[in-house]
């Protein structure tokens, strides 16, 4: 699929060196983005989960989206989704969970931080995917150890990558992240 749009991938580390990560994925401006990213993470191997609403996975199409690896999440509920996911990536051989701290396609103030969290529990590292739609280029860029990291460390880290040319719609992308 990418390469039928003029897209490339890369990755600059070694991401199937890592069985485990929390795959965050920026900038999120646009329903492109998942199309994009699946298909870089299908042709680079990973082994992916993506959370996203429930109603997504109840509907009677819901088994496509599961079938994608979608894990659907009732956001009406207060659970303790870090501590879910972090067991999740514990317990697994081998699992990117994807995430989108923006939150949103639109205009965001700052990210959510339980990819931070959920990182930091689970003893994964944070990778940082991007889909970068002025080079039409979809990737890994780096690996985030949280081991020894403040959260104001590993968010300075990220955004000093993610920038608003590389969105669909730039400007809906906030380069101050927290």
């Amino acid at each position: 699929m990418l390469a039928v749009v003029g897209w490339k991938f890369k990755s600059v580390p070694p991401i199937k060196a890592y069985k485990k990560s929390v795959l965050v994925c920026a900038p999120h401006t646009s329903n492109w983005d998942f199309y994009y990213g699946i298909a870089a993470f299908w042709s680079m191997g990973i082994s992916y989960r993506i959370l996203i609403k429930d109603n997504y996975t109840r509907t009677w199409y819901g088994f496509i989206f599961k079938a994608l690896g979608c894990i659907g999440v009732d956001r009406s509920r207060h659970t303790n989704l870090v501590e879910y996911t972090a067991e999740l990536i514990k317990n697994s051989e081998s699992m990117a969970l994807i995430n989108t701290p923006e939150g949103t396609r639109s205009w965001s103030d700052k990210w959510k931080k339980g990819f931070y969290y959920i990182a930091k529990e689970a003893g994964v590292p944070i990778a940082l995917a991007y889909g970068d739609y002025k080079n039409k280029i979809a990737g890994i860029h780096c690996i985030i150890s949280v081991e020894d990291k403040t959260i104001e460390q590993v968010f300075e880290e990220i955004e000093q990558f993610y920038t608003p040319e590389m969105a669909k719609f730039p400007e809906k992308y906030n380069p101050k992240i927290y």
